[in-house]
């Protein structure tokens, strides 16, 4: 399972790296959607767009152990990928009492292109996925107006209009991926204690925000090389948890993120590393919904053929050349207030109880990171930044 999680989390951070290139103050989005929704096309993809696709997805990393003849390689590889996510995307399905969380998957494909069946049967068995057949030649706007309903049934109406009007015109494949979370702390924060503060979103300009606040045992790390302190705060059921990266000074985020790396984020946040502690913790109410465009983002990490009606190969997808993938959207939403999170692109949570005397203050009144992760796999279902909640 691991090998999978890690490559998920170095996608995960060179996305970040890719967003964080935009004028927004904040960030929000699910790696692991992401991820998912492009893995479905990775299925089907072979030859160079199948290499570039599993470079940027860092699933070349993953199967390194296939080390048989150079022609099974690929084939391995796929399949070692594919059975992850499988039992991962399965493990996450699990219904639960604790929390609501859905990851959905449907491929769109323009009716002309014949699917191969075993394609369709993989994509099935491996993503829970389904594929559909669509018009977009003569009735595009129809169609994306069904697919927006279907996002939004899916995410409990968090998400809306994820294809705006007219841009599924020129579409050949579309996929679309959705994921809802909603969890409730495992502690919640007593809304009376919930008062008006300032939010520094830099040294000299600050915002009233509505901070919570909550004295308990968390899990917690000091970084002291980073100048920056991690803490986690789990869900009802514990299954998933919010950790969030505060660093220490009011502008040091910049600082935090240009040191980020998967490797770093995997080692600060093991267990091996955090110490359960009691802590003061503030953190505001917040409330981010974003979407992103990612043909130019993917292709300017590295994926490229994927979308060129010339160099476009997803042979395994239909017999017919010319399958090119013309649009990856992603939208997410994720609200947090005193009862838990509402997410529709992901959540988590981890707590015990032991008693020092010394209690840490976790003031998030300046510009942090967080991330939700699914503690069993490991995996971060969303991360974002918040400079002005």
């Amino acid at each position: 399972m691991n090998s999978l999680s890690e490559a998920n989390t170095h996608f995960a951070l060179d996305l970040f790296q890719q967003f964080k290139k935009s004028e927004k103050d904040n960030i929000f989005y699910s790696p692991l959607s992401i991820t998912s929704a492009l893995a479905m096309m990775y299925l089907g993809a072979q030859g160079n767009t199948a290499l570039q696709m599993g470079k940027v997805l860092h699933f070349n990393e993953v199967a390194d152990n296939a080390r048989e003849r150079p022609t099974t390689v690929h084939a391995e590889k796929l399949g070692n990928v594919h059975h992850q996510f499988q039992k991962l995307l399965t493990g996450l399905k699990k219904s639960t009492d604790a929390y609501e969380l859905s990851i959905a998957n449907r491929l769109y494909g323009e009716k002309k292109f014949q699917f191969r069946q075993e394609y369709m049967e993989n994509v099935k068995k491996f993503y829970l996925a389904s594929v559909e057949s669509a018009d977009f030649k003569n009735a595009a706007e129809e169609n994306r107006k069904k697919i927006n309903s279907w996002v939004e049934s899916q995410t409990n109406g968090k998400i809306k209009d994820v294809f705006p009007p007219h841009s599924l015109e020129s579409a050949i494949l579309v996929l679309v991926n959705a994921v809802y979370f909603k969890g409730q702390w495992d502690e919640k924060f007593e809304k009376r204690r919930t008062v008006e503060e300032k939010f520094w979103l830099n040294k000299d300009t600050s915002k009233s925000v509505q901070m919570m606040k909550q004295k308990s045992f968390f899990n917690f790390t000091e970084l002291e090389d980073m100048q920056a302190k991690i803490l986690e705060i789990p869900y009802k059921g514990k299954d998933l948890s919010m950790m969030l990266l505060l660093p220490n000074e009011v502008d040091g985020l910049q600082k935090l993120e240009g040191k980020l790396t998967a490797e770093k984020l995997i080692e600060w946040t093991s267990s091996q590393n955090m110490r359960e502690k009691e802590v003061d913790l503030y953190l505001p109410r917040f409330k981010v919904e974003e979407s992103y465009n990612l043909e130019e983002v993917l292709m300017s990490m590295g994926m490229v053929d994927a979308f060129s009606t010339q160099e476009a190969n997803f042979l395994g997808i239909a017999e017919s050349k010319g399958l090119v993938l013309t649009k990856v959207v992603h939208k997410s939403f994720v609200e947090v207030n005193e009862e838990g999170t509402e997410a529709a692109a992901a959540t988590g949570g981890v707590v015990g109880i032991t008693s020092l005397p010394i209690y840490e203050s976790f003031h998030c009144d300046h510009p942090f990171l967080f991330f939700i992760k699914h503690n069993k796999t490991n995996s971060i279902l969303f991360l974002g930044r918040i400079s002005s909640p």
